[in-house]
């Protein structure tokens, strides 16, 4: 019986060039960020080991590669919010396990509001699309009728789960930051998030919710503390945070990045975290620089969102079975430096 040669992966192209899966991804998927000598190189050495390129028809029982689009809004991009940076590299890396290649594009807000479809989409070049955040104007809704192929939503869902998602738990996780903070002596805390603009930061509010209800403790109207624009989803700066007439001793946050934003306007005013007022963050990942604290937080498994979405994808693509729906992936909660235990007399 002759021998079945093995399929080359990336990765030994990798190993054979001496440089990363990534650089080899973006040299074979036509990428910048390589130059044209090295990407020669690549394909040259690709072309000798015999390996194949995404998109050629299966054969010999091979599995089909894809391209893979993934978008993301440029609201996210703030100078410090990399969050979704960090979210779409663990999508790059679980892709090159598939032998995938990922493409990837900024949504301008012009092009939301005036449903442009992504040029990624326009030129043919991937064959389904991950979607990371929100993106505001409704695009969503306008990419899942016009997209015309394979569609997931990454940290977000879309009413009513009419789309295949993967989100974090974020009702059952600000009920257990809220808990923390109930659990530290704490009973005056405020929620910071616009409701609406995003339905994680709705859900995680209703998770903060659920847990002052439990404690017998009724939400003040004055403890919802606005944080972007409801319908664009375009956040606030700082220093325009407005705080109620009489501070909570504690404040719920629906993600670090708007934490570190929350304890620079307190700092601003001359109050300290946590000695004067308690914060707690979601997502647990913050750039270096942004705040000077360590923030208490929720942590969200990025790893585990994204290779479900690349999973499904997959299985979309190939028509296999697969489990429709929202799919919501468990974190746990994460202790730092900004939470003082309060002693109510």
């Amino acid at each position: 019986m002759a021998k079945i040669k093995k399929a080359v992966k990336m990765a030994d192209i990798a190993d054979r060039m001496k440089c990363s899966t990534v650089t080899v991804s973006k040299a074979l998927s036509g990428q910048k960020g390589v130059s044209e000598e090295l990407r020669t190189r690549i394909k040259d050495m690709a072309l000798e080991m015999g390996y194949k390129l995404p998109a050629s028809a299966q054969i010999d029982g091979e599995k089909k590669s894809y391209n893979i689009g993934v978008v993301l809004s440029g609201r996210y991009l703030a100078s410090y919010d990399t969050f979704y940076w960090k979210m779409y590299q663990e999508i790059a890396d679980r892709a090159i396990h598939k032998e995938c290649f990922t493409l990837f594009e900024i949504i301008s807000e012009e092009m939301e509001r005036g449903r442009q479809l992504p040029r990624l989409l326009g030129e043919n070049k991937v064959d389904g699309l991950i979607v990371i955040g929100k993106p505001g104007y409704s695009y969503e809704e306008f990419l899942k009728k016009e997209a015309g192929l394979p569609l997931i939503f990454l940290d977000f869902y879309a009413p009513g789960g009419r789309a295949d998602c993967f989100i974090s738990d974020g009702f059952y996780g600000t009920y257990i930051l809220t808990n923390y903070l109930l659990d530290k002596g704490h009973r005056d805390i405020a929620y910071v998030g616009t409701l609406f603009s995003t339905d994680s930061i709705t859900d995680r509010y209703m998770g903060y919710v659920k847990s002052l209800l439990e404690h017998g403790i009724e939400p003040k109207r004055e403890y919802l503390i606005k944080d972007r624009d409801v319908k664009s989803g375009l956040r606030d700066n700082y220093s325009n945070m407005s705080f109620p007439e009489k501070m909570p001793t504690a404040f719920v946050c629906n993600c670090d990045f708007i934490a570190g934003l929350v304890i620079k306007a307190l700092q601003k005013r001359g109050l300290r975290v946590p000695e004067d007022i308690s914060v707690v963050g979601y997502d647990n990942y913050l750039y270096p620089g942004l705040c000077d604290v360590e923030i208490t937080t929720y942590e969200v498994d990025i790893r585990e969102m994204a290779k479900g979405a690349i999973r499904t994808l997959i299985k979309k693509l190939e028509g296999e079975p697969y489990k429709k729906g929202i799919h919501i992936v468990e974190g746990h909660l994460v202790e730092k430096n900004s939470v003082a235990e309060r002693k109510n007399i």
